[in-house]
């Protein structure tokens, strides 16, 4: 399973991409959507929404489980996915790309820095 080296990623499976203008684009890695089987539906948060660290961010639905995926950083929800509503399977089949979740406008952008960085996420899942 490839890795991305330039993302963040929390020890609950969400990655997270600084798009460097103050935002990051959050989806859950390839070993979640491993894990869950096929996605079949997205519920995101709205766009305004304020999040805390651990609040939950949405639902994502598979032929397996209903699981929440968390925010990984505070901050102001800017965009949802949209492409998810009409193809959640994109989260399987590209979960690094466009089955990206949500961009986030961050409260505080030292924070990527308390992430967990590619080499210490493979370690977590034993990759």
């Amino acid at each position: 399973m490839s890795i991305p080296d330039d993302l963040r990623f929390t020890k609950t499976h969400e990655w997270v991409r600084d798009n460097g203008d103050g935002t990051v684009t959050i989806g859950i890695t390839a070993h979640a959507a491993e894990q869950l089987g096929d996605v079949v539906y997205w519920e995101g948060p709205e766009e305004g929404a304020q999040m805390a660290v651990g609040d939950p961010l949405g639902t994502v639905e598979s032929v397996k489980a209903v699981s929440d995926v968390y925010a990984p950083l505070a901050g102001e929800i800017v965009e949802n996915n949209a492409g998810l509503e009409d193809a959640p399977e994109t989260v399987n089949s590209a979960p690094y790309g466009d089955g990206w979740m949500v961009r986030l406008k961050l409260d505080d952008a030292d924070a990527l820095g308390s992430l967990l960085d590619a080499a210490a996420y493979k370690a977590a899942i034993g990759a």
